[in-house]
């Protein structure tokens, strides 16, 4: 067995130990960069996002107050199978830190062979024999390249838990949308049947009219087409409420043919309220900009990596074996041989291939810090439409209610002068959809704020209860 002479065994470690502690690679810092001083949109303010993300974002959802949203939501977390996904891409980068950090230890082999050899032309006959051998081999992380390794590593999995939490955020995010979709379907819905009976009287009052003679056909037809598109109406309503339960069911991992969402013809949206002076500290939860912040760090650590290139692999590696024609030989003192040794590379010239390596890595250290600032940008952006959103939605809610009550009282108005003789149908007509549009459009007023509220929930990377 080859291995190196004392003499030359002394002098690799005498250089190795006299290159330890030479760890390279730039130290990491957070991305830098100039935010607002405080939000435009309200009162409290910014301060620089350093990634908090594992501070508890709570069951937001409980902020809207639907005891059947609640349990979608615990069985989104449970089934939904982008949360499974992202669960499944955590625990393999978990797993791959671990095999960065095994690289650390001395990795040690047993190696067990028998033979059996002879011929016809063989003057001996039959011949056995038996080898048993323990190997050892370990390279010392003398230059950081390995622990280096392991960081990058553990960057990366913190960054697939932020991408976890990711999932978790945008998948309940997803229900509440389509949760309060459904809901204001169903209200909806019941407010078109209650303007189609009341269609339905007006087209009879006209019918009434014309029979007595009184009143054009065109009163009849007027009515019928009115009827006719309001009936069209609603089986628009049942096809969106339709898909929106549609996608409840594949956010909580379920087949659509197996679920069923019962209607609530009465949902009354619960709109929660936004702190008079939004803790810009909320913010530094996104999961996205933790994930970014991670991936920073991850590239930080690839500069070094690239940079031990330069410096050479040193290894040390040891065995001892034994063997013969018997089993017993096995464990004779006399067979027993061992070899110790350390071995030492260096790439002498590589056509600058090492220092583009480097530059490769500085040039994706830059493109993660450029992701991670345009992610905290966006976050700000984010925070900002919500705030505006929820600030003139809850203006405009009570716009919507006076002009639909104004509307109610015009269309009453229209059809009594219109049973008195004294208005055309076609006023009534126009009245009575004023007052079907003002309706429906308060109630989608309603479902935009609860929308809104979910959307801004979001923008903060989750609740805001206890902060």
């Amino acid at each position: 067995m080859n291995t190196l002479q004392p003499a030359s065994r002394l002098t690799a470690l005498a250089l190795a130990l006299a290159l330890a502690g030479c760890a390279v690679g730039p130290t990491y810092q957070t991305p830098g960069m100039d935010v607002p001083a405080a939000f435009k949109e309200s009162q409290g303010p910014w301060v620089p996002a350093t990634p908090a993300d594992a501070l508890p974002r709570g069951d937001w959802w409980t902020l809207l107050n639907d005891p059947v949203l609640n349990d979608l939501a615990q069985q989104v977390n449970v089934s939904n199978q982008n949360i499974a996904a992202a669960v499944a891409a955590y625990n393999q980068a978990r797993a791959l830190v671990a095999v960065q950090r095994a690289q650390m230890f001395p990795a040690v082999g047993l190696n067990l062979g028998a033979d059996r050899s002879g011929g016809r032309g063989s003057t001996g006959g039959t011949r056995s024999s038996y080898q048993l051998g323990i190997g050892a081999s370990w390279e010392p992380d003398l230059f950081g390249r390995l622990s280096l390794a392991a960081g990058s590593a553990g960057a990366a999995a913190q960054a697939s838990a932020a991408d976890l939490a990711s999932a978790r955020l945008a998948s309940q995010g997803e229900l509440a949308v389509a949760y309060i979709a459904v809901r204001q379907y169903d209200a909806q819905r019941a407010l078109l049947l209650q303007t189609v009976q009341g269609y339905e009287r007006s087209q009879q009052i006209a019918q009434n009219r014309y029979d007595a003679g009184i009143a054009p056909r065109t009163d009849v037809l007027q009515a019928q087409t009115q009827l006719a598109n309001t009936r069209a109406d609603l089986l628009t309503l049942e096809r969106q409420r339709a898909q929106a339960e549609h996608a409840i069911a594949v956010l909580t991992g379920k087949a659509p043919a197996s679920f069923s969402l019962p209607a609530q013809p009465q949902w009354v949206a619960t709109v929660p309220a936004v702190p008079v002076s939004v803790p810009s500290t909320l913010l530094q939860r996104r999961p996205d900009i933790a994930a970014r912040e991670r991936r920073v760090a991850q590239a930080n650590a690839q500069i070094g990596i690239a940079q031990t290139a330069y410096y050479p692999n040193i290894g040390l590696n040891a065995s001892i074996g034994t063997g013969g024609p018997s089993i017993s030989d096995l464990f004779s003192a006399s067979t027993l041989v061992w070899a110790v040794g350390a071995s030492l590379a260096q790439t002498l010239f590589s056509a600058g291939a090492r220092g583009a390596q480097v530059d490769s890595a500085r040039a994706g250290l830059e493109a993660a810090a450029a992701q991670y600032r345009q992610t905290v940008l966006s976050a700000f952006q984010d925070v900002e439409d919500q705030l505006v959103a929820a600030r003139v939605l809850q203006q405009q809610q009570a716009l919507r209610e006076e002009a639909s009550r104004a509307a109610d009282l015009a269309e009453q108005q229209q059809l009594n002068r219109y049973r008195a003789g004294q208005v055309s149908f076609t006023e009534v007509i126009s009245a009575q959809a004023a007052a079907q549009s003002a309706r429906r459009a308060l109630v989608q007023l309603q479902a935009d704020r609860q929308t809104a509220a979910v959307a801004l929930i979001q923008a903060m990377g989750g609740g805001w209860q206890g902060l």
